[in-house]
């Protein structure tokens, strides 16, 4: 019998990755759903090869509520949610409550409601599987070091792996004067523009180490990130005897895509095969200094309640105004700090909660842009 697959996200880069996997895989999978967030032409591309799936725009009010109709109602198997920022958390909060195992790129839906979000798919009895490739090759690697992990507790502590984005090796006076198109020039990955501002400021690494603290139930203390420019460790496990596990290949999303498909069967994919011979891997520690996102990311997690939904949401107000060349690139950690030294010390298990703590915080992150501007 095949999988039935929603990919949310569609158009965007997790989703024509995943939609390849799946043509690659076409007699163990069928589409039933795509969503788009506004490419209405990129839809109707995704969906040629798929002419039964339900196609649902989701850029406006009727779209959003026509998507979470859809996603209750195609009785998925898993749902792929490739969608970006914070408006991925309630597909996948329908998706868990329509009993769908949900493959997760959008690192937000963690970020923002990680309890709720763990404790709901363990009500329902389904199974979040991460499509990120750091948190893909951690949850790879625990489970197959399960048996070890039993006799010994949990494992001493995780790393997660990054490649330091385009300025890192630049100066804070350069990146002052940063504009756009150096932000989004990615040395390793082809992504969206939002995670790809993300990877610039390492905040994209502060809202992994969030995310895997609640999908992988760690105190920050245990999360420990290092740079490696080129993203072949794809991250790291470390046991009560010293010994370190590690995923490696070359980076292509397809895999951990591949991975969370056919969960927990193992298949010949093919993807990111490493040659060995001109294998160089270099490891450093972030620099904290010069990339204040990733401190202000634990600092988040380590306050607990709403600082995680506050830290996210004032980045993706900031991201997005650097975006548009409102503010300067080191604004982004300064509008982030200033929502952090308010109060968000509230309980995140209330889905209401947290969408309104979000409104609060980009409207306030809004405000103080105004005033850089």
């Amino acid at each position: 019998m095949k999988k039935r697959i929603a990919v949310l996200g569609a158009t965007g880069s997790i989703g024509q990755n995943a939609l390849d996997v799946i043509e690659r895989g076409k007699d163990d999978f069928e589409v039933v759903l795509l969503s788009a967030h506004s490419d209405k032409n990129g839809l109707e591309k995704a969906g040629r090869l798929w002419p039964d799936a339900v196609k649902i725009l989701s850029s406006d009010t009727d779209g959003k509520k026509r998507l979470l109709e859809a996603i209750a109602s195609s009785n998925a198997d898993i749902t792929v949610n490739g969608i970006s920022g914070a408006a991925g958390l309630e597909p996948s909060i329908a998706a868990i409550n329509a009993r769908s195992d949900l493959a997760l790129a959008n690192k937000e839906t963690l970020v923002m409601a990680g309890p709720l979000v763990m404790s709901l798919a363990k009500e329902k009895k389904v199974n979040v599987i991460p499509v990120d490739s750091e948190h893909s090759a951690i949850f790879h690697l625990l489970e197959k070091h399960m048996l070890e992990m039993q006799k010994n507790s949990t494992a001493q502590e995780i790393l997660l792996t990054a490649s330091g984005g385009p300025f890192w090796d630049k100066s804070r006076e350069e990146m002052k004067n940063a504009d756009a198109k150096s932000a989004l020039a990615h040395p390793v990955w082809k992504m969206g523009k939002k995670i790809s501002i993300d990877s610039a400021t390492m905040s994209n690494k502060g809202l992994e180490v969030i995310e895997a603290a609640y999908l992988f139930n760690l105190p920050p203390e245990k999360i420990k990130v290092l740079i490696h420019r080129q993203s072949i460790v794809h991250s790291m496990i470390k046991m009560k005897d010293g010994a370190f596990y590690a995923q490696l290949s070359e980076p292509d999303m397809r895999l951990p895509i591949h991975k969370a498909l056919y969960w927990p069967q193992i298949k010949e994919g093919g993807f990111g095969r490493l040659d060995f011979n001109q294998l160089v891997l270099e490891f450093s520690l972030p620099d904290n200094v010069r990339f204040p996102m990733l401190p202000l990311a634990y600092q988040a997690l380590k306050l607990g309640g709403l600082y995680p939904c506050a830290y996210n949401g004032a980045n993706e107000a900031a991201a997005e105004a650097f975006l548009k060349g409102h503010i300067g690139f080191l604004d982004i950690e300064l509008i982030t700090r200033y929502i952090l030294d308010m109060d968000w010390n509230k309980k995140s298990n209330d889905l209401d909660l947290i969408i309104e703590a979000d409104r609060q915080v980009r409207e306030i992150a809004n405000r103080k842009i105004q005033e850089i501007k």
